[in-house]
């Protein structure tokens, strides 16, 4: 039970998501050669660390939202902190090893991090720049590893899709601006039909992306029976994220 409380409510399973998609990015555009397990690692590092920041400052907003995951927060708290700090370390003496060049990606996207407590009240907004600073992550970083990276449009704009349908989904039990304009309804299709676009898309990409129509598949398969409940979409909705980039990896 504990593990399991671990990978839900702490940010694990959503920074093995981030290394996941990492190495299937990496493969796609360096045509089955991937970018190392040091990128992977730091965008894994790096996204538990910006997520349990944000987790354990704003605890009195996600009671609201995410009880049990609030409750676990609240529980460990002091744990969580060590492995902030150790993530934190992991992620300087990794992009350390990267290089550079990696600082061109991380930097903004810390910046956005730090001050997503106060971006995220635009909530018309949020999906975009959470999305965006995933891609970043996700894709920026395996394609400045990488000596000549190929297809990065393809790819950016294949798990860019996809990564929106992810947040959108996630948002529909936060009670945020779409979802109390227009219901559930209309936000749930708007994520089905990106990812099922995402999808299609990928098909008629060059062959090196082409695996990565798994990933919205695996999306499109967890939106389609949706249900707003707090595991579903912690466990479910982004554990396609990780199943689907994990399923990519496999065909390269």
């Amino acid at each position: 039970m504990a593990v399991f409380e671990w990978l839900a409510f702490s940010s694990l399973w959503v920074a093995a998501a981030a290394g996941a998609l990492c190495a299937a990015a990496g493969r796609a555009l360096g045509a089955g050669q991937g970018p190392g397990a040091a990128v992977c690692a730091l965008a894994a590092a790096g996204t538990f660390a910006i997520y349990s920041v944000d987790r354990l400052r704003d605890v009195a907003r996600d009671r609201h939202t995410t009880p049990r995951r609030t409750a676990f927060v609240e529980r460990f708290g002091g744990p969580l902190r060590v492995a902030i700090a150790l993530a934190l370390a992991a992620s300087g003496a990794l992009a350390w090893q990267v290089g550079a060049r990696a600082l061109v990606v991380l930097v903004p996207v810390a910046a956005l991090g730090f001050f997503h407590r106060r971006l995220k009240r635009y909530a018309w907004w949020k999906p975009f720049y959470v999305s965006g600073a995933w891609v970043a992550v996700v894709v920026g970083l395996p394609a400045v590893a990488l000596p000549v990276p190929r297809h990065l449009g393809w790819v950016a704009v294949i798990l860019g899709a996809t990564i929106l349908a992810n947040v959108v989904a996630s948002n529909l039990r936060d009670d945020e601006a779409v979802t109390a304009r227009f219901g559930a309804r209309v936000p749930l299709r708007l994520a089905r039909g990106l990812a099922a676009s995402s999808f299609l898309l990928a098909l008629l990409a060059p062959a090196a992306a082409r695996p990565l129509a798994l990933v919205p598949l695996a999306t499109l398969a967890v939106l389609a029976p949706f249900q707003p409940g707090e595991l579903y979409g912690l466990i479910a909705v982004d554990g396609a994220l990780l199943l689907g980039a994990a399923a990519a990896c496999a065909l390269y």
